[in-house]
């Protein structure tokens, strides 16, 4: 029943545009300025009371309004059945369930019974008696509230006698009040992130929403309307089909379950545990499943049952199946192409293609995989690799230039040229040997070999052999030996090559002082 009643005139027009205009109730609500809830009580007043439109229309507006509003029924000998409000309360967080749906179900049993009117009104007053948590409509297998509490738990590492504060993981179902905890180290990302995906595996199954405070870990940035999710987190609910629905800044009925929950689990396990003594995070996240065990099987106060009991009956059957495998933690980062096409993910480098040098890629990476996207579509994908300062490469993210040297190791480089000759093979070595990073002698390597092509293997074999004894290591030297015919000449014997010490144009070491 509506807090203040309409004038019969009002209600004239509600009933003139529901039946004449034939309009929807919300249309209606707008039009006269009333709640669409109101509009659906007078309609049913309409039809409780046997009345028929256009007939009603010349109703004088007393007759229409005793009919509407009847007094309350003389106390008789016949005794109407009251319903049991809290079986009505569990049925309506059933999905597509209504106090209308349940009021017909009523009547049906009860013939006898009270009208809808009553009905309303009386379990809205039974409702009202119970706490703000417990009065909140929340669909099975709908809402998942997750949060932290604000108490911590003690752990001593046994061989320093350090004492480390452990954090605690909340997670409450809405329809069941059903309730998950856990002790992790911290409350950044990667322990977020490990919480949800045991408190799913804990329920069996996902939510439709989750519910989480304005935490840093699962929202970059708080908003009223539209808060930005952290990409991690944001990963983690594309993984498990599941929306986030962050609680609004400074709006405490959005996490109200959240916060009962935490208080739930600092009254009845942190504050059991308080003189307890725990030597590492699994000995203590044994003890909270012992006694959330207890917690999950107490029976209300002011309901019937237990959260068990609901969770069986509610939201267990309301649950989304749990994916094929679980979500494997993985960070997001903004990286640059380099231009030598390789991005930087702590200290290794990943090759992505070259056309996209000097452009923004966003790097997904867990524990196995690096994968690089680009306006959305993954671009690179590598296995992961610790190794700081080293490269891993996919040729076909190469320049075509680049891809002929990338087949070659210096192991393969040296092998080749064992097969040319002892002096090849020393030379290679040497040129590879002189670089700070072999792969810097490649292209010498590279090109003396096709040297050999064009000379043949006995003249490379030759030129190299002189090119060790006068010490010149590079290309060019054995190009320029090879060109002139020098591999085909006796090198001078080594004293015709030295200086004499007397010569005209040395200056002694007088000369300068």
């Amino acid at each position: 029943m509506p807090a203040v009643r309409l004038s019969v005139r009002k209600i004239r027009e509600v009933l003139r545009l529901k039946f004449d205009g034939g309009q929807t109730n919300r249309r209606i609500a707008r039009s006269c300025h009333i709640s669409r809830p109101s509009v659906t009580d007078y309609l049913l007043r309409f039809e409780e009371a046997g009345l028929t439109w256009p007939a009603a229309a010349t109703l004088d507006d007393a007759t229409l309004e005793r009919k509407l509003f009847p007094p309350a029924p003389v106390a008789s000998t016949v005794q109407r059945a009251v319903p049991d409000w809290s079986h009505v309360h569990r049925e309506l967080r059933g999905k597509g369930v209504t106090l209308t749906l349940l009021w017909h179900e009523y009547k049906t049993a009860h013939p006898e019974g009270f009208q809808y009117s009553w009905f309303c009104d009386q379990y809205r007053a039974w409702a009202g008696t119970l706490d703000l948590v417990m009065r909140q409509e929340h669909r099975a297998g709908e809402k998942l509230f997750v949060d932290s509490a604000g108490q911590t738990a003690e752990v001593v590492d046994r061989r320093t006698g350090e004492i480390r504060q452990a954090q605690v993981f909340v997670a409450v179902l809405g329809a069941s009040n059903y309730t998950y905890a856990e002790a992790t180290w911290s409350q950044q990302l990667p322990d977020w992130i490990g919480s949800h995906v045991r408190a799913f595996e804990f329920l069996g199954g996902t939510s439709e929403i989750l519910v989480p405070d304005n935490l840093r870990s699962g929202v970059s940035k708080a908003h009223r309307y539209e808060p930005d999710l952290n990409p991690t987190y944001a990963d983690l609910a594309r993984h498990y089909g599941v929306a986030v629905l962050p609680a609004r800044v400074r709006k405490p009925r959005d996490k109200a379950k959240a916060e009962a929950g935490v208080l739930l689990v600092e009254r009845w396990i942190l504050a059991v545990l308080r003189h307890r003594t725990f030597f590492s995070l699994a000995e203590l996240n044994r003890e909270i499943a012992r006694l959330l065990e207890r917690l999950n099987t107490r029976p209300f106060k002011k309901l019937p049952g237990t959260r068990q009991e609901l969770f069986e009956q509610l939201d267990r059957p309301a649950l989304q199946p749990l994916p094929a495998q679980a979500y494997e933690f993985a960070e997001w980062k903004k990286v640059l192409v380099n231009i030598d096409y390789h991005v930087d993910i702590e200290g290794h480098y990943y090759s992505a293609p070259y056309p996209l040098v000097r452009k923004s890629l966003q790097a997904r990476f867990t524990a196995r995989t690096v994968e690089c996207f680009h306006k959305g579509q993954r671009v690179a994908s590598h296995p992961r690799s610790h190794l700081k300062g080293h490269h891993t490469t996919v040729p076909e993210h190469m320049p075509p230039s680049h891809r002929s040297y990338a087949e070659w190791t210096p192991q393969r480089l040296i092998a080749w040229a064992e097969k040319t000759g002892p002096a090849t093979a020393t030379l290679v070595r040497t040129i590879l040997e002189r670089r700070a990073h072999p792969q810097q002698g490649f292209r010498s390597c590279l090109g003396i070999m096709r040297l050999g092509k064009s000379f043949g293997e006995e003249r490379l074999e030759a030129a190299c052999r002189r090119a060790l004894r006068l010490g010149t290591y590079s290309y060019k030297s054995i190009d320029s030996s090879l060109r002139q015919g020098l591999d085909r000449k006796a090198l001078p014997e080594q004293q015709e090559l030295e200086l004499s010490i007397e010569h005209d144009n040395l200056r002694g070491s007088d000369y300068y002082h």
